[in-house]
């Protein structure tokens, strides 16, 4: 008996261990959200993170994947201090999914039918900097959280998703 116990803890303490947050939303990349401060991210990933100029990308890795962090410096009125948080995050991780199971491998058509219902998407093609289609069947289906005023993109390359991307909605 003592046995099964012992290996009833152990099999527990395993699984929580390996149970890491690997969902993405409108707002959040695991456990990195939009607008998180620089320090907390750099609390929850033990790495320094940079910001030059205002703006940086940061590569971070949380559960062996790797994330792209942008960060950006806004002057805060109320505390007359300059705060540095997420102002967005990507992936090309298969690990990270909505609660949909929608991440990098799934098709465009699965994009469609698990967000048909959603409130505001897009889907449009790819544009190279000569204002041409890029080659290869390359586009983007976009949710737009109007409530939080951020985009959960999807990139996707012959049909199907390479990357994931949450950001602040540039736009509103």
């Amino acid at each position: 008996m003592k046995k099964i116990i012992q290996l009833y803890v152990f099999v527990l303490a395993c699984s929580f261990i390996s149970a890491q947050d690997f969902e993405v939303s409108t707002l959040r990349m695991g456990p990195y959200k939009i607008s998180m401060e620089q320090a907390e991210v750099e609390k929850t990933s033990g790495t320094k993170m940079k910001v030059i100029d205002g703006t940086a990308k940061n590569a971070i890795k949380y559960g062996g994947e790797i994330l792209s962090i942008d960060f950006y410096s806004t002057y805060m009125i109320d505390t007359k201090k300059d705060v540095v948080s997420v102002l967005g995050m990507s992936t090309t991780s298969k690990k990270f999914k909505t609660k949909s199971g929608i991440g990098v491998g799934s098709t465009r058509d699965d994009l469609i039918n698990a967000f048909r219902n959603h409130s505001s998407f897009s889907v449009s093609p790819s544009w190279d900097e000569d204002g041409k289609r890029s080659p290869q069947n390359t586009g983007y289906f976009v949710l737009n959280d109007e409530t939080a005023g951020t985009n959960l993109s999807f990139k996707f390359v012959n049909n199907v998703v390479t990357e994931i991307s949450v950001s602040v909605n540039a736009g509103g």
